[in-house]
This record gives C-alpha cells, structure tokens and sequence, in this order.
C-alpha cells in the first residue's frame, strides 16, 4: 500500500512538474512577446521629431508612456480622441526623450520629457491621461509616480489597468474608482483604501475619471469631452468612428464581468500555442492611432501571434494626429509572414506607395485591408471577427470580454475551439505519464520485483 502511493506521489509530481514547466515556460515567451516587447533594434539616425504645434490658447492633454511598456489600446484611445476634437495641445509625454514601447512590438517617439513639457507649459496640463504602464521595475516607475503627484490637482483620467498606476501615486485614497474586471482581483487588496467599483464603465469622483477595461477608456474620454468641449462634439466623434455605445457615456452602469472558462483558454493559448502566427502591419504617414493599436493589442495578447511592424522607411511615420513611430523592419527586408494587415480607414489611398512597394518586393503575401474594407464598421468589431476566423471562437470570445466590447453587433464565426492549442496540452500530458511511467519501471517497480 505505500508503495502504491509513493507510485502515485511520483506519477502526480512528475504529471504537474513536466506540464506546470512546459507552460510556463510557454506562457512567460508569450507575455515577453506582449508586455515585454522592448525594442532590441538599434535605432535609425533620425531627421527629427516633429511636433503638434503647441497653441497657448488651448487647454493641454498630456498621454503618458511608461519606461518598460505601455498597453497600446489604452494610450491611442485618449491620444486619438482628444486630438479629434481640435480643441486640445495633445502630446505623448515620458519621463525622457528615448523611443518608448507599447505592448505588442509597436515604438514610437515621447513629443515631450516631463521637463520640457513643464518648461513649456509653466504650470500643470489640464488634462493628464494614465494608460496601463506594466511595472516590473520600481525604480522606473519612479519618475513617473512623482510627476503626476506634482500634478496631483488637475484633472487626471486612467485608461483600464491604468487606475493601478494612479492608485500607486497614493492619489485615489478615499476615492472611488475603476479597472479592468482581471483587476478586481488584486486591486481591492493591494489598494484598500480606494473603493473599486465592478459595475461602470467609468467613474467620475473629483478630479479623477477612471475607466473599467480597454473599450471602456473611449466612454471616458468621450464623457470628458462631454464635460470639457460639450456633447455635440463627443456625440460627433463616436458617430465618425462608427463607435455603437455612446450610451454608456451618459449612462456607465454595466454588469460586471468575472472570470469564467474563457480565461482558461486564454492562458493556455499564451502558455501551449507553440507555432504562433506572424502578421504584419504597415506603419505609413496618416495612419489612424486606434486603428493601429487594435491590430497590435486584439491578436497579440490571445498568445496565438506576434505583430511585427514594418514601413518603407528608417525614419519616423507621423500618424493621423502627430505620432512618431519607428517600425521594427522594412518592406526590403521583412521576414516571412502569415497576413499583412493594412490598418486604417484611409489605408488604399494613404498608404498608396508603400503598397505598391509591398506588391513589388513581397508579393507572396496578400495584403488584407480591416477596415477599409468595412468602412461602416466600428474598427474593433472587424479586427475580433477577423481574429475569429483566424483563431477560433472561444479565443475571440475572450478578446471581446478582454476588451470589454459590449457592443451587440458583432458576429463571430469560426472553429468553436482552439484544437492546437488543446492537442499540446494533451500531448505535453502524454509525454510526462511516458516519463512517469519509465521512472516508475526503472526505480519503483523493479525494486519491487527483486525485493
């Protein structure tokens, strides 16, 4: 009988070890790929950073980057719609000058250093906007922390995770406030002293406005807006993007979200999705801000592709409203590519040079054209089909709850499951019953046999 569950001891140990190991190691390559897409390319000798033209009469936003990575959704989605209005100086802001990256591989240029921008301004922006900046570092974070507590009295809207960052500057004491649903796990605990709120998608207490997961950081903004310039304009640029849920930014009551077996998949795609799908995505001058990051952000953190950006130029794309991005490779030299993503609405006709270089060098791969193909569609419900069709429908699904997209009109269509990502799992299981078993045979039952 003991030896029968030292058998067992040894099978469940060895079961756990060998597929706790392959997934983990699994899962840590795939949130490298993710949140720590730091560039490791040098970088191109630059002709120069252009800047929005700063007019004194306007009220200033500033959209801040971290120093390891900012989640890219959350930074573009204030940056694009406060330069939207016209009515804002707005600019990417970091505690330095160096190239910054957002999550999923994509770089780009701070306008300002929060000195320069504090030399320019000579007071406080009127507007500071807190994306999800990933924090493995203190002392990184550091900078950062103690600048929006020198700004601590002027209006100050979190993007998802970003509530995190805020909540660690000690500003959101005795407030209430919001983030992603994955965050009101560890928030509560971490941050007692803030009441966290699961059932809106963004909420207003003094001057801070903070928002639940991803897509809720446009009826944030927009809700600013509101409050700022007025709600014609909010309601002019939610119906231009196409966006189908301005009514949350008069009403941000939801039901919250929790974790369920999608989460499941989530993981395991991140941590057993060995042969991940490589899609690129052409950065050219006018490029939409959102449009971008929806590429970089819904297919990269499924864990089943790495987005690589590319352009026909070293030097720096200027987007739509005044980005400066650095690609990663070159249309001459691109590596070999599942799909190339155009982004953007515009993309046929903007981006009519580098297409035709595209045609020219790499033609064996199609281009594929997300929204400009759709131009009626709002640009995260194309991207979520388009990974559907990619991936699977509990993979899509997941993005949809990641992204916190309650939009109705959205369909789905797909395999119903991940069956690589499974046939991994079952095979890595396989693998460490055979290695149990040879153990077992060498060390345990022969011993029993010659006893």
């Amino acid at each position: 009988m003991k030896r029968l569950f030292v058998r067992l001891v040894v099978y469940v140990l060895i079961f756990v070890v060998f597929v706790g190991g392959v997934g983990l190691f699994g899962l840590i390559r795939s949130q490298k790929d993710f949140y720590g897409a730091v560039r490791q390319e040098s970088i191109p000798p630059s002709q120069g950073v252009k800047k929005p033209v700063y007019n004194p009469d306007k009220p200033t936003v500033a959209v801040l980057l971290g120093n390891e990575t900012t989640e890219g959704s959350d930074f573009m989605i204030p940056y694009e719609l406060f330069s939207r209005t016209e009515a804002f100086n707005v600019y990417a802001v970091a505690s330095d000058n160096q190239v910054k990256s957002l999550t999923g591989g994509l770089d780009l240029v701070p306008h300002y250093s929060f000195t320069e921008l504090d030399q320019l301004l000579g007071k406080s922006p009127d507007i500071i906007a807190i994306p999800f900046m990933k924090t493995y570092d203190d002392k990184k974070f550091d900078p950062i922390r103690k600048w929006i507590q020198q700004h601590s009295k002027t209006t100050l809207v979190s993007i998802c995770g970003g509530s995190g960052n805020l909540a660690a500057t000690g500003l959101l004491k005795g407030k209430s406030a919001a983030s992603h649903w994955q965050n009101m796990v560890v928030f509560p605990k971490k941050y007692p002293e803030t009441n966290w709120l699961s059932d809106q998608r963004y909420v207003h207490d003094g001057n801070v406005i903070s928002s639940a997961g991803v897509s809720s950081g446009i009826d944030a903004v927009l809700y600013v807006i509101s409050q700022k310039v007025g709600e014609p304009m909010a309601e002019k640029i939610a119906k231009e993007m196409k966006y189908p849920s301005y009514h949350f930014v008069k009403n941000p009551k939801v039901d919250p979200f929790y974790m369920d077996l999608r989460f499941a998949t989530y993981v395991l795609n991140n941590a057993f999705q060995w042969n991940k799908k490589k899609a690129g995505v052409l950065l050219y001058n006018g490029v939409e801000e959102m449009a971008l990051a929806s590429v970089f952000d819904i297919y990269s953190d499924t864990g089943t592709t790495k987005v690589l950006s590319i352009s026909s130029s070293e030097q720096p794309i200027v987007t739509k409203h005044g980005l400066n991005l650095i690609s990663r490779h070159l249309i001459s030299n691109a590596p070999k590519l599942d799909k190339m993503i155009v982004p953007g609405r515009e993309a046929k006709s903007l981006a009519a040079e580098e297409i035709k270089k595209w045609n020219e060098k790499r033609n064996t791969t199609k281009l594929q054209f997300v929204h400009s193909d759709s131009p009626d569609r709002f640009l995260f419900e194309v991207q979520l089909e388009d990974l559907a069709k990619q991936e699977d429908l509990l993979t899509a699904k997941h993005a949809v709850k990641r992204l916190e997209f309650r939009a109705s009109d959205i369909h789905l269509e797909g395999k119903p499951f991940p069956l690589e990502t499974y046939s991994n799992v079952l095979l890595t299981g396989l693998l460490a019953l055979l290695a149990a078993f040879c153990i077992d045979r060498r060390f345990i039952m022969k011993k029993t046999i010659f006893k």
